[in-house]
């Protein structure tokens, strides 16, 4: 079985450094690419090869030796890396929900409204989001007593499975990443929401099906990988002690770890070919 698993997860961590490269590299060397739909994409597939080099290389490591070990500080960092990427996802989908809405519902002055400046500042902005979260409550979560065996029951080093290991009151650690998370959620997610609502009004008016249907083409992608990432991490993330097993923790902890990073590049290929 852990050679099963250590095959699977290669293949797909292997698809994901590549397609996700590709994206980089076509996206910058490409003249006809340097908009902010594809710039916002770009820094997407950045973030997936993060988030994956931090998590993936370790977990198959792990899974070949026989004595399956963590260091304290490794641990630190991971679980701040993993912090800082996923509140950098959030945000960047945020971001592109909203050059999308500019791009339908203001076409004449999308210019304007999305130059070089803007979006370099929102990427900067999505960037730096998950900085102040991360470092913080990774400091705070590992100067906490710890005691047992420190056996981390999961993949990687992840909130739920290393704030079981504390031997302390976690109430107010609780309450306030939870505060954390829903504030890095929802504030995304909002402006999401409200995008495709001005986006489905401003589309509803086009009297032509194949305009309808072209305008829609070029949301479809965002929306499956919005889809797909809230969905998984929210479980995880939103209820850092659920009630939910330890199976199927990792199981979903999986499905946004290696498959959503490696599904991410296919789903905007598929978009390309289906436009061409």
């Amino acid at each position: 079985m852990q050679l099963l698993f250590f095959t699977l997860i290669s293949i797909m961590f292997l698809v994901t450094l590549i397609g996700n490269c590709l994206i980089v590299v076509i996206t910058t060397t490409d003249p006809l690419l340097h908009t902010p739909m594809y710039y916002f994409l770009k820094n997407l597939a950045l973030t997936e090869i993060c988030y994956s080099l931090s998590i993936v290389p370790k977990m198959l490591a792990i899974a070949l030796v026989e004595r399956k070990r963590i260091s304290f500080t490794a641990c630190a960092l991971q679980l701040n890396c993993v912090i800082l990427f996923v509140t950098c996802e959030c945000f960047l989908l945020g971001a592109m929900a909203y050059d999308r809405q500019a791009a339908i519902c203001h076409p004449l002055h999308y210019a304007t409204m999305m130059n070089r400046d803007r979006c370099f500042k929102m990427v900067i902005g999505s960037w730096l989001s998950g900085v102040p979260v991360a470092l913080g409550f990774t400091t705070w979560l590992f100067t906490l007593p710890f005691c047992g065996k420190n056996t981390v029951d999961h993949f990687f080093c992840d909130v739920p499975p290393v704030l079981k290991l504390v031997c302390a009151d976690t109430a107010l650690f609780e309450l306030l990443i939870f505060i954390a998370i829903v504030t890095i959620v929802m504030i995304p997610f909002s402006l999401i929401a409200i995008s495709y609502l001005r986006i489905i009004h401003a589309v509803l008016q086009i009297p032509s099906d194949v305009g309808q249907r072209q305008a829609f083409s070029t949301c479809a992608a965002h929306l499956v990988v919005v889809t797909l990432y809230y969905s998984t991490t929210g479980i995880i993330h939103l209820r850092p002690k659920s009630s939910l097993s330890s199976n199927m923790k990792k199981m979903v902890s999986l499905s946004y770890t290696v498959v959503t990073p490696m599904l991410n590049p296919i789903i905007s290929t598929l978009r390309k070919s289906s436009k061409a």
